[in-house]
């Protein structure tokens, strides 16, 4: 299904380390869509890492800002959208991912995001005496909101990103068949 052309947007959420990024950067490049990434635009508009805004403005403000970007890009059109892995949490966020495209939950095993994510220090939640835990933490408060806004999900532990791509494909093919309703 290389190539193929699907209409509308699409979302990827899940937590950090699941492939959202990588994922959507191919998947963008099948479809025709161009590709963004939530967390990298409010890194360009503010011109600092997202370690440096939780730093100085905390979680809350970062969340904000999370929140008017994502608004912004839902309003366009032919997008593949990487969420940041809490873009989730703000009710706003999951009503405009639901109306504005198709959302997919890329969901993957604590062990493969901790491996990783183990040296990445751009990951402000994870700079903790205890990474594992706090991903159990993260899972077990996002999930259920992953799943409620989620038109798909897919597993992308131990996944190759070309079969991964073929088997997202494959299984979008078939959700427009049987479109979803709001």
């Amino acid at each position: 299904m290389l190539g193929m052309k699907l209409a509308g947007n699409i979302f990827l959420v899940g937590l950090m380390g699941a492939g959202k990024t990588t994922v959507g950067r191919t998947l963008a490049r099948h479809t025709g869509k161009q590709f963004f990434d939530s967390d990298h635009e409010i890194e360009k508009r503010t011109g600092v890492r997202i370690t440096t805004i939780f730093d100085i403005e905390g979680e809350q403000r970062f969340r904000e800002r999370e929140r008017d970007t994502i608004a912004e890009l839902c309003a366009m059109d032919n997008i593949v959208l990487a969420t940041g892995g809490g873009a989730i949490l703000a009710p706003e966020n999951r009503q405009a991912l639901r109306s504005h495209g198709t959302v997919i939950y890329l969901r993957a095993q604590i062990d493969d995001i901790l491996a990783r994510t183990l040296h990445d220090k751009s990951r402000p939640l994870l700079q903790t005496g205890n990474p594992r835990a706090k991903l159990e933490e993260l899972f077990a408060q996002r999930d259920p909101l992953y799943r409620e806004v989620a038109d798909l999900t897919i597993d992308t532990s131990h996944q190759n990103v070309n079969v991964l791509i073929a088997r997202l494909e494959q299984q979008l093919a078939e959700l427009l068949t049987c479109p979803k309703s709001n």
